[in-house]
């Protein structure tokens, strides 16, 4: 069973409750997340999504119908010794634990890319996936001082600790709306 509601922050640096005016952000209530709570050290742990060979299946035949990802009986006699997802499917699995965990109560306006992404050990099914993301470094934006950037490391981990993906990737991220003076 999936946990999409849990996530751990550790960002290292206190926002008081009324640092933001939530009815004049443009960002919306839900948003309390911005890039100056995102600097090198903050750290968010995900809630965890157990995978099934239904899903490995569906999401390969549509996105990457390799055998050892399609076919239980033929990725049996693959170097894989049995079915497994494919890595696409492991980012994407990452991806959606970020977003609930992360994104969705961020100023998030996309990312430039991924610089990194590696695939260490294979997703079967029954495997249990939770994921981190560390923030390693930020800087504003030259021409668009309303918004920044910040490289993050993440990793999708199984029920055991075993790392199964590793990436590197930057977001780019609005700033924190100044209050007016009083």
């Amino acid at each position: 069973m999936a946990d999409t509601g849990s996530c751990h922050i550790s960002t290292g640096v206190p926002v008081p409750a009324d640092a933001v005016d939530l009815e004049a952000s443009p960002w919306g209530e839900r948003i309390d997340l911005f890039w100056e709570d995102l600097q090198p050290g903050a750290r968010f742990e995900f809630g965890s999504h157990l995978v099934s060979q239904d899903e490995i299946i569906a999401f390969a035949k549509q996105f990457d119908p390799q055998p050892f990802h399609t076919d239980p009986l033929t990725a049996r006699q693959s170097i894989f010794g049995g079915l497994i997802a494919s890595g696409w499917h492991s980012a994407a699995i990452w991806m959606r634990l970020y977003f609930d965990a992360v994104l969705s109560h961020a100023a998030s306006l996309g990312s430039p890319g991924v610089d990194e992404l590696k695939w260490l050990n294979p997703v079967r099914a029954g495997d249990e996936l939770t994921g981190s993301v560390e923030a390693v470094a930020a800087r504003l934006s030259k021409s668009r001082p309303e918004r920044g950037l910040v490289q993050f490391r993440g990793e999708l981990r199984d029920q055991s600790g075993e790392v199964k993906m590793q990436m590197t990737a930057w977001g780019l991220f609005g700033r924190r709306p100044q209050q007016e003076p009083s």
